[in-house]
């Protein structure tokens, strides 16, 4: 007698299907979600992160992610499209900004004159207290944007233009306009100077902008300036609080004698201009394409050194 088969025992088709669990970070505090994301670039949030679940995408549009936006490695178009993503995000709630390789007039203008109309509120971008720009090269940023964009920033601490020469008469008016103003570099790697720009006295024309504007600075850093002691020497009686001053490449300052013994007692910091640079950032002139009109030279600072030596001694 033939033994029949055992069917094979199979799942019933008609059994409902388990569903997965969620991923576990989904089920995170949404401050704790918040902590994680902030460790991540903006381009990663925007490109990446915002896309992983409904979760992460809520928290990277919460503005309070948006109140410190950091692409000072940016170079490129789509970095300045992603930085205004960020600042729309921020919806007035942004404090600090540094900005990379890809700033000029119009994405400043954009940042400084942005209105986000929610109503019945209106965001603006007046509570900025640190602006870092890492390039300022003069074709692509001018004096008169920096100046119109600090108009709108009445509450800015600290300001950082890096590779930049701003017009004194746009120093003036970034003083006047930023009043709590406690920290402020000027300069680079590749500061485009004139031959006529070491002739007095045009080489102190920036210094003593700041001087005359900006008394309440505690830091200052003049990188590369082509300023000498009389410059110098209305810095360190313009700025009563100063208690840093960065002089590194300032070649035409002699700190021999008496302004020398006068900066020494006033500031906690000095660094002179043979200072090593090593730990400056944005100082790679080799980071981005500098583009020299004719009669203008930059940053070898063996030549500027030789250059301005003879005449250290000579300016008082």
């Amino acid at each position: 007698m033939e033994r029949k088969k055992k069917p094979l025992r199979t799942e019933q088709s008609d059994s409902p299907t388990s569903a997965l669990p969620p991923p576990p970070w989904t089920e995170l505090p949404a401050d704790i979600t918040a902590n994680i994301l902030r460790r991540l670039s903006v381009a990663e949030i925007l490109e990446n992160a915002q896309k992983v679940c409904t979760t992460w995408r809520s928290v990277s549009k919460d503005p309070a992610m948006w109140r410190k936006i950091d692409m000072s490695q940016g170079k490129d178009r789509a970095a300045r499209i992603m930085c205004k993503q960020a600042v729309d995000r921020s919806q007035g709630q942004l404090i600090d900004l540094k900005i990379g390789f890809f700033c000029d007039d119009d994405l400043l203008a954009y940042i400084s004159q942005r209105q986000i109309s929610i109503k019945p509120l209106l965001f603006t971008s007046s509570q900025l207290r640190c602006l870092l720009i890492a390039s300022c090269v003069a074709h692509a940023i001018s004096g008169n944007a920096l100046a119109n964009a600090a108009k709108r920033f009445p509450l800015l601490e600290e300001l950082h233009l890096f590779h930049s020469r701003v017009p004194s008469e746009s120093l003036e008016i970034i003083g006047r306009s930023c009043p709590l103003l406690k920290s402020f570099s000027l300069g680079g790697a590749a500061p485009f100077y004139a031959k006529d720009d070491f002739v007095e006295p045009e080489c102190n024309t920036e210094a003593l902008a700041i001087a005359k504007s900006m008394p309440g600075l505690r830091h200052l850093t003049l990188f590369g300036n082509a300023m000498s002691n009389v410059g110098l020497l209305a810095v360190v009686e313009g700025c009563i609080h100063l208690e840093s001053l960065d002089l590194r490449r300032c070649f035409r300052v002699n700190l021999e004698g008496d302004i020398g013994n006068q900066c020494s007692q006033k500031l906690k910091c000095l660094k002179q201009p043979d200072d090593s640079i090593a730990d400056l950032e944005y100082h790679d002139s080799d980071s981005f394409d500098v583009e020299y009109e004719e009669g203008f030279y930059g940053c070898d600072w063996d030549y500027l050194r030789m250059t301005m030596a003879p005449l250290t001694k000579a300016s008082t």
